[in-house]
This record gives C-alpha cells, structure tokens and sequence, in this order.
C-alpha cells in the first residue's frame, strides 16, 4: 500500500462521508490540531521510563486511541453523523484520573509554571495543544454540527494533562515553580 495518494494535491480532502472540503475548513483544522495533540502525547512518553510510570504509559496509550476517535468524530461530515465514538464512560474516566492523582499532589496556592522533568514538559505543551484544540472546535460548532461529547472530553482532556504532568513530576522528583507575579 502505498502512503501518498495524490488526491490531497489540490489543496483538498474527503471527510467520512465522502464530502470533499478544503484542507484549511474549521473541521480539518479542528482534527489537524487533535493529531499534533496525539504526537506531543506520544513525544512525552518517549520520557516515561521506569516501572513507575507502566501504569500512566498504558493509560497514555488508551487516551491516544481516544484522541483517534476525537479525530474520527471530527472528520466526520455532519450529513454522516450519527453517534459519537467518545462515551459518558470516557469522560467519567478522564475525571476519575484526574481525582486520582490529584489526591497525591501538594495543594495549589499559586500558579505553577509549565516545568520539571521532560515528559512533565512535554504534558504541559500537550495540555496547551488541548486547549487550543478545544477553541478550534468551538470555532468549528460556530458554524456546524460537532458531537457534544468531543467538546467535553477536550476540555476534561486539558484539566487532565495539567494534573498529569505534575504528577510525573512529583514522580520524578521535579519540583514544580511558582509563578511569582
């Protein structure tokens, strides 16, 4: 098989269902931006080594397969929507991670700076990609119809990254700094 196909060349793309839109509408850039999203998750567990972060990996790994759902759900042409890949399941899920490691964690009294361990690092940039992955989806519900469930899981999505990297940091040892304004 092979990877290119040519047919993007005019500065086009189909979305499942088949309708073809350009490769800059609010719906390519919303999902475009959901993938650069994945890869910066993907860049911080290239950092995660050690027993102690099998659990949060394997976790890592599941949230990408979500975040191929988002996309999915965001290629999809609003004349094919149907139902949402992402589920109230997943969004319960998300929270409870974010309880989790949250009761582990030194209480917040001031802003904290996004710092610390490399994999802390790149969860912070992951977690400011979600957030402008959300703004770009409510751009693109401006406009169109978008599944509900995939603005929700976004948002819970930047809550949870947040969490996540200082954890990673607290695991490894990192201290987190303040923001002295």
């Amino acid at each position: 098989m092979k990877i290119y196909t040519r047919t993007g060349d005019g500065g086009k793309t189909s979305l499942i269902g088949e309708k073809n839109v350009s490769k800059g509408s609010q719906r390519v850039v919303s999902y475009g931006t959901i993938d650069e999203l994945n890869s910066f998750i993907g860049l911080a567990m290239a950092f995660m080594v050690g027993e102690q972060f099998l659990d949060i990996v394997r976790d890592l790994h599941d949230l990408q397969n979500l975040l191929f759902d988002c996309g999915s759900d965001l290629a999809t042409a609003k004349e094919a929507m149907t139902t949402s890949r992402i589920k109230q399941q997943q969004l319960d899920w998300l929270e409870r991670q974010i309880d989790c490691y949250a009761k582990e964690l030194p209480e917040l009294k001031n802003f904290i700076l996004p710092s610390g361990s490399q994999a802390a690092a790149y969860l912070h940039v992951a977690r400011t990609i979600a957030r402008r992955a959300e703004r770009e989806i409510v751009r693109l519900l401006e406009k169109e119809a978008v599944y509900p469930q995939v603005v929700m899981f976004i948002n819970r999505l930047s809550d949870y990254l947040f969490t996540l990297a200082r954890y990673v940091n607290l695991l490894d040892g990192k201290l987190e700094r303040e923001y002295r304004g």
